[in-house]
């Protein structure tokens, strides 16, 4: 068995074009994993961790890609996850199982939006990380102002462990803090590491930085604090067990930093990654044991269990991501506890389901290797096996439930169908492939009109999927004008008292209700809430879930443009009932009814998805860009400027941003770019609303459609 101590399971992560592929495939050149780099966009077969067609082609990462690889006494683990806030899930169900993470930064863009979407998923799931400043061959590369951007907008504290020689086009390599030490990398793909001692013209400056660098590691270290003071030498291997402990209990955030694509630092930041990043054993994993009954006066969390790191114990592990292939599903997995062995059978513990695992395998981007078993803290997967996304599997006698992995809300949808229809079933098995593997892909049909919808993350999370249909399955769409995924809410209080009575011979139908319907607040988590405040019997407790039933079911579509109704607080008060002619069903007719009256009185606002927008522009049209913003409903949050390029952060409606890629391009001659990722629900101008009804209605009856583009003009 491997050694746990010496196991990293990591992810790297950033924002888009930080240099994320590019670094991973420099880590499996040094590792020994490969023999020749390849770049990301380059013609030579593109980088092995994007294994796509699509992903070679448009120089993007798509989904996350695992492998592992030995460096020095070290097994790693290594996830290389998308940057493109449309496939966040893959950054998050990563993240989900790995045990620390190293966030890419540019050294030019330094903390940008996805930057601050990746380091939210990192804290929801407390994974310690080690960032690395990329690119600082780049004109306009500045570490330290990417440094002050670490501790101001990601709100933790930063560690520089280096500093660079040189910067731009003469960044020649870096100087150790530590081992106060200059590091070169020659050789052709800088594999030989040199070292040397510190060039005159940066000893000063090194020593200053070392400094500062004891002082900051002495706020979470009394030892150092007392050395400090006491002006005594502390040993290096001291100095990194201390750095250690403060990265593990995320007090610090240590800082590396080089050029991936000019070969400079990557082996440095391996060595980090070893000496500072979490093995399996540094961390502790609950889960809920789903046996537990529980005993009245028990304290609260007495069904959470600590899973063990032992392969004797029974197997916990959790299916993190699956993919569907010709000769059946590939589902990877992360094991926690006991050990997973060729041929035996384990339970689902969501299903109940007993599954024999016939084949594990060690994956290597898209090539793979048998084996006839895994331990704890290994990443796996596992070939034909029936599961979801997020699923746990135990050995016997446990029954043990991880914490699933959060999955976002989709944004935005748009009809498809087969052009050919012969093409039907053939798209019909590729939407349900793709809806098994990815949670944030969504497949419906609207009742109406009969279409086929499918929602996801943005307007580029759509566009692959229809590419690969069309590639994977050979079926040519047609694809219907994207919409917004628009939700209706209350805006004001409604008292009510409603009697639902049918007689029509024999026992009949009795049901009253009396309570008030209350909007909830616009920042609150929770979409829907009944809130039970009868007292003295006056309605038996049998009948209070019908009521909540009911009601639930009338608030799937609105009375306003027919969108799902949120933000909805019930509370039921009293009400009565008849011996004879009361009934659950009766009831739940009560609480259908009644929601489908009240709504109609409590003024219904629109509520429109809102998109944080980061635009990166050169200066000289940053007012412009500003100004069309601020036409389509835009708020601008902050600009900056970095390197003669003018940074926009704005909060758009998603309704106003289609297209945008191209307005963008023309209005800066093709020299801008942008990211967008869902920000919020806010509820819509009232002068706009009477519009986008009429143009939503019209969408389901084609008479109304000439009507509405009338309105439209």
């Amino acid at each position: 068995m491997l050694d746990l101590s010496k196991i990293r399971n990591i992810g790297i992560s950033a924002h888009i074009d930080s240099g994320k592929t590019t670094l991973s495939e420099r880590v499996l050149f040094y590792s020994g994993r490969i023999h020749n780099i390849h770049e990301v966009k380059g013609g030579d077969g593109g980088a092995v961790m994007d294994h796509m067609d699509l992903e070679r082609e448009r120089g993007i990462t798509i989904t996350s890609a695992a492998t592992q690889v030995q460096w020095n006494e070290y097994t790693v683990n290594l996830i290389d996850t998308p940057g493109h806030v449309d496939f966040t899930v893959e950054v998050e169900r990563s993240l989900r199982v790995l045990d620390g993470a190293v966030l890419v930064l540019c050294a030019v863009g330094g903390v940008q939006s996805q930057s601050l979407t990746v380091d939210r998923q990192m804290k929801r799931y407390g994974i310690p990380r080690i960032a690395f400043v990329n690119k600082m061959d780049r004109i306009g590369a500045n570490s330290y102002k990417v440094i002050d951007q670490i501790k101001a907008k990601l709100g933790v504290i930063p560690l520089p462990l280096q500093i660079p020689m040189g910067k731009e086009s003469d960044f020649a390599g870096v100087i150790d803090l530590l081992e106060m030490r200059a590091v070169y990398f020659d050789g052709e793909n800088g594999e030989i590491v040199r070292y040397e001692p510190i060039p005159e013209g940066y000893s000063e400056q090194a020593s200053t930085a070392r400094q500062e660098m004891l002082e900051t590691l002495s706020l979470y270290s009394d030892e150092l604090m007392e050395a400090l003071l006491e002006e005594r030498e502390i040993s290096v291997p001291d100095i990194r067990r201390m750095i250690r402990v403060a990265t593990l209990s995320h007090g610090i955030t240590p800082v590396m930093m080089g050029s991936a694509y000019k070969n400079k630092g990557v082996q440095e930041l391996l060595d980090a990654v070893g000496y500072f990043l979490p093995s399996p054993l540094d961390r502790t994993v609950i889960a809920t044991n789903v046996d537990h009954k529980k005993v009245e006066g028990e304290p609260e969390g007495s069904n959470k269990v600590t899973l063990t790191k032992n392969e004797k114990d029974p197997l916990v592990c959790m299916a993190f991501k699956t993919v569907i292939e010709q000769f059946g599903q590939l589902t990877y997995t992360r094991i926690y506890q006991g050990s997973i062995i060729k041929g035996e059978t384990y339970t689902n513990t969501r299903t109940g389901k007993r599954q024999r695992f016939g084949r594990i395998v060690r994956m290597h981007a898209d090539q793979r290797s048998d084996l006839d078993s895994a331990g704890p803290g290994d990443i796996v997967a596992l070939v034909g096996v029936e599961c979801a996304s997020g699923d746990t599997y135990c050995g016997e006698p446990v029954n043990y439930a991880l914490e699933s992995i959060f999955v976002p809300e989709a944004v935005i949808r748009l009809s498809i169908e087969a052009a050919q229809r012969d093409g039907t079933d053939k798209l019909s098995k590729a939407l349900e492939r793709f809806r098994r593997e990815d949670p944030t892909f969504r497949v419906m049909t609207d009742p109406e009109t009969k279409e086929t919808l499918i929602a996801g993350m943005g307007q580029l999370h759509l566009e692959i999927y229809v590419e690969r249909i069309k590639r994977e399955y050979k079926v040519e769409c047609i694809i219907g004008e994207p919409k917004v995924a628009y939700k209706e809410t209350p805006t004001k209080s409604v008292e009510f008292n409603y009697k639902h009575k049918k007689q029509t011979g024999g026992s009949g139908q009795y049901a009253h209700i009396v309570g008030k319907l209350t909007p909830l607040p616009e920042d609150s988590e929770q979409t829907y809430v009944f809130l039970n405040e009868v007292t003295q019997g006056r309605i038996p407790k049998e009948y209070i879930k019908p009521v909540d039933d009911g009601m639930q079911l009338s608030i799937v579509k609105g009375p306003l443009c027919e969108c799902e109704v949120v933000g909805v607080q019930i509370q039921l008060t009293d009400g009565s009932y008849h011996d004879v002619d009361s009934s659950e069903m009766a009831f739940r007719i009560c609480g259908q009814g009644c929601m489908r009256e009240i709504l109609r009185e409590a003024e219904l606002g629109l509520l429109e998805p809102i998109m944080k927008l980061e635009v990166e522009v050169p200066e000289e049209y940053q007012g412009n860009i500003c100004g069309h913003l601020s036409s389509k409903r835009g708020l601008i949050t902050s600009t900056d400027t970095n390197a003669g390029m003018g940074v926009i952060n704005a909060e758009v409606p998603l309704a106003e941003m289609f297209d945008y890629a191209n307005e963008l391009r023309s209005m800066t001659q093709g020299k801008g770019g942008f990211t967008m990722e869902f920000g919020r629900y806010k509820l819509v101008p009232k002068n706009l609303v009477a519009e986008i009804v009429e143009r939503r209605m019209a969408d389901k009856d084609p008479s109304k459609k000439a009507k509405a583009a009338v309105v439209e003009k």
